[in-house]
């Protein structure tokens, strides 16, 4: 049986990669961005019958529940949906403003809260569906310069995992799709937004644009290969909660547990004391 997708930032980089495996698998495609001319571009050569164009900006609580009811209304229901509409503020923290800060968190954070909001209701009235959250591997990770997108890639880690509990009781699955580096516009500068303020301590050891940048055009990840893996999680029985694409990801993420874990092992002693001694 086909499947019924409703995909944010779908007009390009993984989000249209994701769609465009959808659409080849012989799904049916809800493609929500923020620009109806990008999305019409980026679909046509796609048979309408299999698509349907939403404007929708992620970051506007309102416009969500208008582009979900869309999806029902053309297609019935939905099947799985791809929380993908993001972008990346690059960025030494001090370096950053709050207004800066706030749209970040808006987007990357907020946003698939709105969408959730508006989506969930139907998904539980189903007792069926999956909910699939693009994090990065920023959420398993720290990067030098990328405080703000990492905390915002973190958030969406916990969320999806309480979520997950919260679900899986109406039948509804909840994947992390944890990405490395992509080879998708996210670096370039139509994309990605670097902060405003220089700060001289900082640019001594180097400008954050200059040490992301060197990696566009270079990133590991194949965009239409993890679009064809996308498909493979939504038709897992028992699909995973997280999942690492990429090498680059895999190595970091072992490298990450590695760390903790012996971090952790070696404060064992320590983190036993504070309990209470009748415990």
């Amino acid at each position: 049986m086909s499947k019924v997708w409703f995909i944010t930032g779908a007009n390009r980089g993984i989000g249209a990669s994701i769609a465009q495996a959808a659409i080849a698998s012989g799904d049916q495609v809800v493609a929500a961005g923020r620009s109806l001319a990008q999305l019409k571009e980026a679909f046509a050569n796609v048979d309408p019958a299999q698509v349907e164009l939403v404007a929708l900006d992620v970051a506007q609580e309102a416009q969500a529940p208008a582009a979900i009811q869309a999806a029902v209304d053309r297609f019935g229901r939905i099947d799985v949906l791809v929380n993908n509409a993001a972008y990346g503020l690059l960025g030494n923290f001090e370096e950053l403003s709050t207004e800066e800060i706030a749209q970040q968190f808006g987007v990357n954070v907020f946003g698939v809260m709105h969408v959730l909001r508006a989506a969930l209701p139907v998904l539980r009235r189903q007792r069926s569906g999956h909910v699939i959250n693009i994090s990065s591997i920023a959420g398993r990770t720290g990067f030098d310069g990328a405080a703000v997108y990492c905390a915002t890639k973190y958030a969406i880690e916990g969320l999806s995992s309480s979520l997950a509990l919260e679900l899986g009781k109406f039948g509804i699955h909840v994947t992390t799709v944890e990405p490395g580096f992509f080879r998708t516009d996210f670096l370039d500068q139509s994309s990605v937004r670097y902060g405003s303020k220089v700060i001289e301590d900082y640019a001594a050891h180097g400008t954050v644009a200059g040490a992301y940048g060197a990696y566009h055009g270079k990133q590991l990840g194949d965009p239409v290969k993890l679009g064809d893996v996308v498909i493979q999680l939504a038709t897992m029985a028992n699909p995973p909660q997280h999942f690492l694409a990429g090498s680059d990801a895999l190595a970091m993420a072992h490298a990450e547990v590695d760390a903790r874990l012996s971090e952790m092992q070696g404060m064992a002693e320590l983190s036993r004391s504070t309990d209470h001694a009748d415990a």
